[in-house]
């Protein structure tokens, strides 16, 4: 009998940092009664200019945590990252969320407030100045405005 070990799985684990950016409650409501579930977005990132957000749905909150960091994994993208800042300034929007960031130059640090900060700094980028310009505070949205903007960048 041979039994096999998944050593790749282990190593990935390991090479990403995950951060819990929400955990919500949801329910739908059919005839026969009320079905709750928690839906969590995950952000994974490396630190070295890969990044991913990731949403999942699940019975319980492990079980959401744990597709939702699998997903973000999936979804990773690579950031270009010059001298700890981006390239040029971008500005992205998603749904009502709209994200403007700005290169900064060294040692201004991470000017980023609550969503953008956490998936700038799991990207690795050091000095960025951002403003959340949307009308909205859904966490998802400006996640997902936030990685569209990352996306836009050019080397």
């Amino acid at each position: 009998m041979f039994r096999r070990t998944n050593r790749q799985k282990e190593v990935e684990k390991d090479e990403f940092e995950s951060k819990l950016l929400s955990l919500d409650r949801v329910v739908r409501v059919t005839a026969g009664g009320k079905q709750m579930r928690f839906r969590a977005v995950i952000v994974a990132g490396d630190k070295n200019g890969r990044v991913g957000v990731g949403v999942a749905k699940g019975l319980d909150v492990a079980q959401s945590v744990e597709k939702a960091t699998k997903a973000a994994k999936k979804k990773l993208l690579t950031v270009p990252i010059k001298e700890g800042t981006i390239p040029h300034e971008v500005r992205a929007k998603f749904g009502a969320a709209v994200v403007l960031l700005r290169p900064q130059r060294a040692g201004r640090g991470l000017v980023a407030g609550g969503t953008v900060r956490v998936i700038c700094n799991l990207a690795g980028i050091k000095n960025v100045s951002s403003k959340i310009l949307g009308g909205t505070r859904n966490k998802l949205n400006n996640a997902q405005a936030t990685m569209l903007a990352l996306s836009r960048l050019k080397s």
